[in-house]
């Protein structure tokens, strides 16, 4: 996954999807950013097995008002590629689009990809005026919870490493 800066002075470097869809958010009008942020709901895959059948092997984000799961998977070997799974439900429309986000903008990435993310995203999705900061703090916590879990897995699987 190739790496592409920002527009924006001073931004941190971010994976090209993530970019892309950061400058697709921040060319539309509030009103259509939201009715985007609704459709990248679409765009979180199915759950496979095992967790398709059973949400307790995934980590609940109890700081989202709806019930929203998520479970990363670091692959062992070097570099470390992830997959990430979120279950958001469709009932919480603003929710299922930012994991939206984060499985398009995750996709295919490696640990430390993953890791390097800013913390800040919906902020520079330009949804801090557009949602609540209830909404805003659940989505920040499943984007913590991925990187906390990615961050985990990979300090096994790198005895001794300092981690991010």
């Amino acid at each position: 996954m190739s790496i592409t800066t920002a527009s924006t002075p001073g931004s941190a470097a971010l994976p090209s999807a993530l970019a892309e869809l950061i400058e697709d958010f921040g060319a539309l009008a509030p009103a259509q950013r939201l009715e985007m942020l609704v459709e990248m709901g679409a765009e979180v895959p199915d759950l496979p097995e095992p967790y398709a059948s059973d949400l307790t092997l995934m980590e609940q984000v109890t700081e989202c008002q709806s019930p929203v799961y998520v479970a990363a998977e670091v692959a062992a070997q070097a570099p470390h590629p992830t997959v990430i799974h979120i279950s958001a439900p469709a009932e919480a429309p603003t929710t299922r689009g930012f994991a939206g986000v984060l499985s398009e903008g995750l996709a295919g990435l490696t640990a430390d990809e993953v890791l390097a993310v800013p913390t800040d995203l919906p902020s520079r999705l330009g949804l801090d005026a557009l949602i609540s900061p209830l909404r805003l703090g659940g989505m920040a916590s499943l984007q913590g919870r991925i990187q906390r879990q990615v961050h985990d897995q990979l300090a096994r699987l790198r005895p001794g490493a300092t981690g991010a």
